[in-house]
């Protein structure tokens, strides 16, 4: 099988980049960057618009992350920003896509659960409706889908993932980060709901999708067991041996998100996301429990440099 993965630089799209290689597939990444990447062959594209790069696409699936990364205040510039680094790549795919003699056999569309918004207590499988808002979530996230809707292919899955967790990604880094400056404790009220994922399962579930026929249209990739922001706090102390976190008031994590550079909202709301499809489909998660995931990842951050994971 060839993979093409769009916006496959990333950390994210190296590790499924690397996951795919290792089991003997050709991967191809479609990067804006001049810079070789570790795992896939390098193709350039300007993300804008069709090119020579197309027939690279030719009876490939191909994986569409390309995006900027949310950490980021929402500013109208940002959220400009976060909007046009997703439709633009996905309407220069579509237009790839159009030059093909058939369609693509799959799209892996990347999308996230942020697209509920702030969604409280109800518990949320592929049935639920997106939100209306906040714009740096919802709106950014249904955005990305509708302009994903374009590119042709003869099986379509889109992919609404959680947080994904896996060393050197920012959301884990930035998280661990607080634990070890004594700023472990509960985010806000501490009981937003956050829907995760260990990185192994993402790409496994990736394969999943590739090899199951029958997957197709929305699919929710997130452990089966969300936990509020205390437990994910209290969890991650736990692991990290940090017995006790100050606890970030609503002020105090809007004040400390100027410095910071990002969007308070992305920590003080939340969504209690389930994988029903997936589940219904006899999926089995490697890593179904938060402490199990973040003690695994906390021992591979501590390996040797070259350990095997």
């Amino acid at each position: 099988m060839r993979a093409v993965i769009a916006g496959g630089s990333g950390a994210l799209g190296q590790r499924i980049a690397r996951d795919l290689i290792g089991r003997g597939h050709d991967v191809v990444v479609l990067s804006r960057s001049a810079t070789p990447v570790r795992w896939g062959r390098h193709v350039r594209w300007d993300g804008r618009t069709a090119g020579s790069w197309a027939a690279e696409l030719t009876d490939a699936v191909l994986i569409n992350l390309c995006g900027e990364l949310v950490f980021r205040r929402a500013t109208p510039a940002n959220i400009a920003l976060l909007t046009t680094s997703r439709t633009e790549p996905a309407r220069a795919l579509a237009a790839a896509c159009a030059t093909l003699d058939r369609p693509l056999p799959l799209l892996l569309q990347m999308s996230t659960l942020a697209i509920y918004g702030d969604a409280g207590e109800p518990v949320l499988d592929e049935r639920a409706r997106p939100a209306d808002g906040p714009p740096q979530m919802a709106g950014v996230a249904r955005a990305w889908e509708e302009a994903a809707a374009g590119i042709t292919a003869q099986r379509r899955v889109t992919l609404r993932t959680g947080i994904v967790l896996d060393p050197g990604t920012p959301a884990f880094d930035r998280m661990a980060g607080f634990v070890r400056w004594g700023l472990g404790g509960r985010m806000g009220s501490g009981r937003q709901w956050v829907s995760w994922l260990h990185a192994d399962d993402l790409c496994a579930i990736v394969r999943h999708c590739v090899d199951d026929p029958e997957m197709s249209g929305i699919v929710h990739a997130t452990a089966p067991f969300p936990v509020r922001n205390r437990d994910l706090m209290t969890t991650l102390r736990r692991a990290l041996h940090r017995p006790f976190g100050l606890p970030s008031p609503a002020p105090v994590v809007r004040f400390g998100s100027v410095f910071l550079g990002a969007d308070p909202m992305l920590a003080l709301t939340g969504r209690r996301c389930v994988p029903r499809r997936l589940l219904d489909a006899g999926f089995t998660f490697t890593h179904a429990d938060l402490e199990s995931a973040v003690t695994d990842l906390l021992d591979r951050r501590a390996a040797p440099a070259g350990a095997a994971r």
